[in-house]
């Protein structure tokens, strides 16, 4: 059952907008958590082909045939902390898509047994569901800011980039926190949905998903 932009109390063109904004700065943050996964692969790349370089020159072979070549292949190896760069970047990014992945309806599902409940008994489940997610991410979100508090208070640094530790709690979660909203938001959707309210199909995510749901039968 499709989610319809936020109406009720609120008028139709007033839904639509708060509806657009919603899904716009989702778009941002996945597009923000895009951008520090890309960085991910780069830092990945350079440390890995820096690795191989760097084993490359240790070889007899080429120590014994070209020296010089080998020298200077020794002196390549892998990026400092770069597994802990990689550690603090997944956590971003993964907590970046969860937004997105909440306006657009993305977050896997099995429909086994609800498909041939009947729209409102699905649309109960999704509300339920959508619960659920809210409870999670608002419990993750308040973890990870007694984490940053935590963190800031001890002073903690990472082993070999010596960067403040809190760094990477606040910004999972700040993000974390955003997601719990963009939750919240859809929550008061589906309850909507779920008792009636009229308002235009969810546009972005809900056009997309809605009619790949209507070709496959179900979500």
């Amino acid at each position: 059952m499709p989610p319809v932009p936020l109406v009720g109390r609120m008028g139709h063109r007033e839904g639509k907008a708060v509806h657009g904004i919603m899904l716009r700065l989702a778009r941002w943050v996945a597009i923000f958590g895009g951008i520090v996964l890309f960085a991910i692969i780069a830092v990945t790349t350079v440390s890995v082909a820096g690795r191989l370089l760097n084993t490359i020159g240790h070889s007899h072979l080429l120590a014994s045939s070209m020296p010089s070549l080998a020298t200077f292949l020794q002196g390549f190896g892998s990026l400092l902390g770069d597994f802990e760069l990689v550690e603090v970047g997944s956590a971003m990014a993964i907590t970046a898509f969860l937004p997105w992945c909440s306006m657009k309806r993305g977050h896997a599902t099995v429909d086994i047994f609800t498909a041939t409940l009947p729209r409102r008994a699905n649309g109960l489940i999704d509300l339920l569901w959508e619960l659920v997610f809210l409870v999670v991410l608002t419990v993750l979100a308040w973890r990870l800011f007694a984490g940053m508090s935590d963190k800031m208070r001890y002073g903690e640094t990472s082993f070999l980039l010596q960067f403040p530790v809190w760094w990477g709690y606040a910004a999972c979660a700040v993000l974390m926190a955003f997601a719990a909203l963009v939750s919240a938001y859809m929550v008061f959707e589906r309850a909507l949905a779920l008792g009636g309210a009229d308002g235009p199909a969810l546009e972005g995510a809900a056009g997309n998903g809605t009619r790949e749901e209507s070709r496959g039968g179900g979500r």
